[in-house]
C-alpha cells in the first residue's frame, strides 16, 4: 500500500459512481532515490496503484485489475506536482469499469479499465 506513506490524499470528493481528489506526494520517499537519482518521477505502476488503493477504499473491498484496455502516459509527473485524480466507474458482472485520469494543466496519465474483487485477498 502506498497511501500515506508514498502519497497522501486531499480534498476527496465521491458520488455513486465518482471521485475527485488531489494528490500530494511524499518527495522524500526512497521510490524516487531509483526513479531516477538526480529527476525522480512518479513511476507508472505507482499512479495504477494510487487508482486500485482509491477505489479499493470506495468500495471498501481488495481489487485486482483484471484488464486495462488503455493506458496511456502523457507526461511524467514530478513528486512536486499535486495532480487531481479523476475516477469514474460502472459496476460490471464480477467488477467495475473504470476511467481514470490524473491531470495538472493538462492532461497527464490515463487508464481504462477493468478492476475486480480479489477473491484470494482476506477483507
Amino acid at each position: 500500500m502506498l497511501k500515506t506513506d508514498f502519497y497522501t490524499v486531499h480534498e476527496l470528493q465521491s458520488t455513486h459512481e465518482s471521485m475527485s481528489c488531489s494528490l500530494v506526494f511524499n518527495q522524500a520517499h526512497s521510490i524516487f532515490n531509483g526513479h531516477f537519482p538526480g529527476q525522480p518521477v512518479v513511476p507508472g505502476v505507482c499512479m495504477i496503484q494510487i487508482v486500485r488503493e482509491l477505489l479499493e477504499q470506495q468500495f471498501d473491498k481488495t481489487l485486482r485489475l483484471r484488464s486495462a484496455a488503455q493506458v496511456k502516459f502523457l507526461r511524467l509527473i514530478t513528486p512536486a506536482d499535486e495532480p487531481v485524480v479523476h475516477i469514474e466507474w460502472k459496476e460490471t458482472a464480477g467488477g467495475y469499469a473504470v476511467n481514470a485520469g490524473f491531470k495538472l494543466d493538462a492532461d497527464l496519465f490515463k487508464l481504462s479499465a477493468i478492476f475486480e474483487q480479489d477473491r484470494s485477498a482476506a477483507d
